[in-house]
């Protein structure tokens, strides 16, 4: 269900699978999503889903039926799942009938997001939901160790970590716009920083907008995405609304650094594609940032301080930014290109099915 026209890194990550599976010749690979009808496109199969009101083009499945038909009429030597509500319990109920192997990949940590929005006591429900429902599969995978590590804190098994990638065309430091600077109205001289994301509470954009303050004039933020606030100090501006793929890398091969507050991040795919685009990052030490960021490629600060990163921000401009950028991008072409990625996915499909691994894959 986290297939919509506004969502971010699991659609990135389904629809960099799908492209690159596409050219193995022995694997089908099908992507069952929620839609407004019935249909299917080069193997993206829409199963009719009411919408979720006010919710960017969510839809949540709740007819758990309709999924596990779709799912046996596809006959899969293998299922992942991709979330963790109504799709993954018909995933489950369609392997008794199939006799395949079901793997669940952790994207969110629905805990915590549970624990932000409504509050810990119903967050501790979501622990002993998340640990029911992950250890029926017969692998789990997260794209960081600290989800892994959460994982197997409740007790679930056999869990392992995959990362996610970058599409490194698209992210490129040649997506570099030399008008950017003179729309904002910036001198050349002004350090152009850049955020982009929902501005939902586990981003902590007032961290950001506290560090503006401290900068001053010298610095500039640019934020990009839905729900951003509506009052910014005088150096920050706002793009309130959802872009697509290709104007985020133009902006952010366009700017001198990413600046990143959120302490919560499962991976921060948005973070490696800043690293791709050629520009360096300061973001916290929290989260899956400690995983994803070596010293070489930014800088991380202490966690909701905004003098803390403030000072980072200084301390980068003053020792190499740009350098920091460029190793940033050999990292990610060394680590995170979708096709290398995708080889480390094909292990897993391949452990899971072992000796029964048929001539031809159907995922």
């Amino acid at each position: 269900m986290f297939y919509a026209p506004a969502s971010g890194g699991v659609r990135t990550y389904l629809d960099a699978k799908h492209r690159c599976l596409e050219r193995y010749p022995d694997v089908r690979h099908s992507l069952l999503i929620p839609g407004a009808r019935l249909s299917q496109h080069d193997g993206i199969y829409q199963v009719p889903t009411a919408a979720v009101p006010f919710a960017n083009g969510y839809r949540f499945p709740m007819r758990m039926h309709q999924w596990r038909k779709a799912i046996e009429a596809l006959q899969p030597d293998l299922i992942e799942v991709g979330d963790p509500y109504l799709t993954a319990w018909a995933a489950l109920d369609a392997r008794r009938q199939l006799d395949v192997p079901v793997i669940g990949f952790y994207h969110s940590d629905l805990p915590m997001l549970v624990s932000n929005r409504v509050g810990h006591w119903l967050g501790s429900n979501a622990e002993t939901y998340i640990s029911k429902l992950y250890g029926h599969f017969d692998r789990v995978l997260t794209p960081s160790s600290l989800m892994a590590e959460k994982l197997i804190e409740m007790g679930i098994n056999n869990v392992h970590v995959q990362p996610l990638g970058v599409d490194l065309e698209t992210f490129n430091p040649d997506k570099y716009d030399p008008t950017l600077r003179r729309g904002l109205g910036l001198d050349e001289d002004t350090r152009l920083l850049v955020f982009a994301g929902r501005g939902a509470k586990e981003k902590n954009l007032p961290v950001l907008l506290e560090c503006m303050k401290l900068l001053g004039p010298n610095y500039h933020l640019l934020l990009i995405g839905s729900h951003m606030p509506g009052q910014v100090p005088d150096n920050v501006s706002v793009l309130e609304r959802f872009r697509p793929v290709e104007d985020v890398a133009r902006l952010l091969a366009s700017a001198d650094a990413l600046l990143h507050a959120g302490d919560q991040e499962t991976f921060g795919l948005i973070v490696l594609e800043a690293m791709a685009s050629g520009i360096p990052v300061v973001a916290v030490a929290a989260g899956a940032f400690n995983e994803i960021v070596p010293p070489a490629c930014g800088m991380l600060c202490e966690p909701n301080q905004p003098d803390a990163m403030a000072s980072a921000v200084r301390e980068l401009f003053a020792n190499g930014a740009k350098n920091k950028g460029e190793v940033a991008r050999a990292y990610v072409e060394n680590h995170f290109a979708w096709d290398k990625v995708v080889e480390g996915l094909m292990g897993h499909y391949q452990d899971v099915l072992g000796s029964s691994l048929p001539e031809r894959v159907r995922v």
